[in-house]
């Protein structure tokens, strides 16, 4: 019989370390051709969106899709996983928290490949939810000694350092304003709602890589045109969903400073395709958009973890 998990259930089973190694494998199936992703699709309705991606992982005898719905402010998040041997339902499960982990782990992965060896200072746009999973992922794949914040409430930006001070053991401080996050990070993510960019691209330093990962709309920039400029390396998680829904690249693309040729998917890294970083000089760039693919990959661990473990319900179905 499935099991039902609930967010509790997954926060109790998924851990980052877990996550940073089942996304990266799942990028490398992606480009060795054995595991398959769709993009987004989306459906609108007068009151909301709902939202379905769905993803196979044969290697790991999975596939899958999640759904999310937004309406009125509220997002609800399901995976129903199945056996990709069999079609058998396995799992169905609720998926905020996973969703949040397999994002930090997204960009952990990312960096891994892509910011210089000794890149220890960590600049971060975004104090929210989103946000503890990109500081956990980054602290897990680089020795880092200081993080920099900024969102623009100011009362939110304290409380959220002192948290992720607490939970990471790092000095992690508040940013007065948007240029004291970039001059001298070796590494920055963006994971904001914003529409328009966070910070001036001209400010990016020679070394340093950059995480885009809060735009998954056509219309929204959360960096520039200065940084994607900028940037030697310009890496995705997928370009089929890019090409659809990654305002960051879709603008510059379509005023000719760029084009898709330049854009080279995160697998092909991972897979030893194409190389990661060449110079500790140059300036690399991951836009995450989010994909399935992640999210199939994290919900076998949990599945697999809460069969072992006996957590969950079983469902009558």
């Amino acid at each position: 019989m499935p099991l039902f998990l609930t967010e509790d259930d997954v926060a109790r089973l998924l851990t980052m370390a877990d996550a940073l190694e089942a996304v990266e494998e799942a990028f490398r199936q992606h480009a060795q051709g054995s595991a398959v992703n769709r993009p987004r699709a989306r459906v609108r309705v007068p009151q909301g969106i709902l939202h379905v991606m769905a993803a196979g992982l044969p290697p790991e005898g999975v596939l899958g899709f999640k759904a999310y719905t937004a309406f009125g402010g509220t997002v609800r998040f399901h995976v129903h996983l199945y056996s990709a041997e069999d079609g058998r339902l396995l799992a169905l499960m609720e998926a905020d928290r996973l969703g949040q982990v397999r994002t930090g782990a997204a960009s952990g992965v990312a960096t891994r490949y892509l910011a210089r060896p000794d890149a220890s200072v960590v600049g971060i746009f975004g104090t929210g939810w989103q946000a503890r999973s990109q500081l956990q992922a980054l602290c897990a794949v680089r020795t880092v000694r200081e993080v920099r914040a900024y969102g623009r409430d100011a009362a939110r930006r304290a409380a959220f350092c002192r948290e992720m001070e607490a939970a990471l053991q790092v000095p992690v401080r508040p940013a007065p304003e948007p240029r004291a996050v970039v001059e001298g990070a070796d590494i920055i993510t963006t994971i904001t709602t914003a529409k328009a960019p966070v910070f001036d691209g001209r400010w990016l330093e020679p070394g340093t890589h950059l995480n885009a990962a809060g735009s998954n709309f056509p219309q929204k920039q959360e960096i520039d045109e200065a940084a994607v400029a900028a940037a030697r390396l310009i890496v995705v998680d997928s370009k089929e969903q890019a090409q659809i829904e990654c305002g960051d690249l879709i603008a510059p693309i379509s005023r000719g400073l760029l084009s898709w040729d330049q854009v080279h998917e995160l697998g092909e890294v991972v897979a030893g395709k194409i190389p990661g970083r060449e110079r500790p000089g140059d300036i690399t760039l991951f836009e995450s958009q989010g994909l399935a693919l992640e999210d199939m990959a994290v919900a076998a661990v949990v599945y697999r973890k809460a069969v072992r473990e006996k957590v969950g319900r079983e469902l009558l179905l």
